[in-house]
């Protein structure tokens, strides 16, 4: 199974809908709020080079924002 972890904000829309896609798809995940955990803003900073959020790391690939196609991929679901 893929190790993913979403770096979220509570008021991001595209956030929820990543977190209700893994749920949906009974995918587990780690999340970190950004908004209150500055080291896993910084972590995500390092990772993406951006503040845009959500960031979704699968297996050390990195998902910008909600693309459903990429997450897939990723995950080896297409």
């Amino acid at each position: 199974m893929a190790k993913i972890t979403i770096y979220s904000t509570p008021s991001c829309m595209y956030c929820k809908m990543a977190k209700e896609f893994f749920t949906k798809n009974n995918i587990a995940y780690s999340e970190h709020d950004i908004a209150v955990d500055d080291a896993a803003r910084d972590e995500m900073l390092a990772k993406s080079g951006q503040m845009g959020v959500p960031v979704i790391d699968i297996d050390g690939k990195i998902v910008v924002g909600f693309d459903r196609g990429a997450i897939e991929a990723a995950l080896g679901m297409k």
